[in-house]
């Protein structure tokens, strides 16, 4: 075969190339021709460890992490997929929540509280008349579009879509979204719930996976479904003892908003001694 040009009149043949049964290792037949007087034609290695071609080929075998020198490729990196939960999901979303939220518990409590949060998430969430809520996941090693889904349109459990699909990736993150209103501030004598304004819970990342950015895609997420709702507003509680929370919710654009004095605003139902910030951000 006619020689590969590396640079100037320096040249490599490569006669043969063969694989080796060990995974770590290519085998090259190879003849080298570098004159060692001209210093116009050496290969330009800007590493200063980097060894000499000459060097990588004298046993006739090259290791992958060499071979990538002269062959480089893409980093791989696993696709994250923020879309609506399905059934399948049930179980992985249980278990983000409880890991997240319940990270001292250990067996067979912990696995007590994932078998009541699964129980809770299907069957406890009623959804009042005219309201809607949706629980999205963030999942890792999922096509965005998935080509093999089993679903009815009319289909859904709790906050969960009535989909089945055969590439349903990892769970690594959760959101739930909601109209129901349940912990925003009533309206009027009557207490009537608000409208046209959308309520964030249950935002949880898995540890491994935190400080990659999939919150602030679970909440750009959410702001779209609640603009497809016709809401005009998002809110949230954030626990104060949770200053990285507050950093990410008001990177994300959503302001503290002052309580009343003596207003009996709702909140979410954790400990007595949690205190909240509710949280806003109007939807454009």
């Amino acid at each position: 075969m006619p020689p590969i040009t590396v640079s100037g009149t320096s040249s490599v043949t490569l006669n043969t190339l063969c694989l080796n049964p060990s995974p770590n290792h290519l085998n090259f037949n190879c003849r080298f021709h570098v004159p060692s007087s001209s210093s116009s034609s050496r290969v330009p290695f800007h590493d200063s460890n980097a060894q000499s071609p000459s060097s990588l080929f004298t046993s006739g075998v090259c290791k992958a992490s060499q071979v990538a020198e002269f062959f480089p490729g893409p980093t791989m990196s696993p696709e994250i997929v923020v879309r609506e939960a399905r059934i399948e999901d049930c179980w992985e979303v249980a278990e983000t929540h409880c890991s997240s939220f319940f990270p001292e518990y250990s067996f067979p409590l912990d696995f007590a509280l994932r078998i009541d949060r699964l129980v809770g998430m299907l069957f406890g969430f009623s959804v009042p008349s005219g309201c809607q809520r949706t629980c999205l996941v963030a999942v890792i090693g999922s096509s965005a579009d998935d080509p093999l889904l089993f679903w009815n349109e009319d289909f859904k459990i709790g906050g969960f879509d009535g989909k089945f699909g055969l590439n349903k990736g990892y769970v690594a993150g959760i959101l739930t979204v909601d109209t129901v209103s349940d912990f925003l501030p009533r309206k009027g004598p009557l207490r009537q719930r608000r409208k046209g304004i959308a309520y964030i819970s249950n935002v949880a990342v898995r540890e491994k996976f935190r400080r990659k950015g999939i919150a602030k895609r679970l909440i750009a997420k959410a702001e779209a479904q609640a603009k497809s709702w016709g809401c005009r507003a998002i809110a949230l509680h954030c626990d104060l003892k949770n200053p990285g929370a507050t950093k990410l919710y008001k990177g994300q654009g959503f302001k503290c908003v002052k309580v009343p004095e003596g207003a009996n605003w709702p909140q979410p139902r954790t400990s007595p001694d949690v205190e909240f910030d509710f949280m806003l951000k109007l939807l454009k």
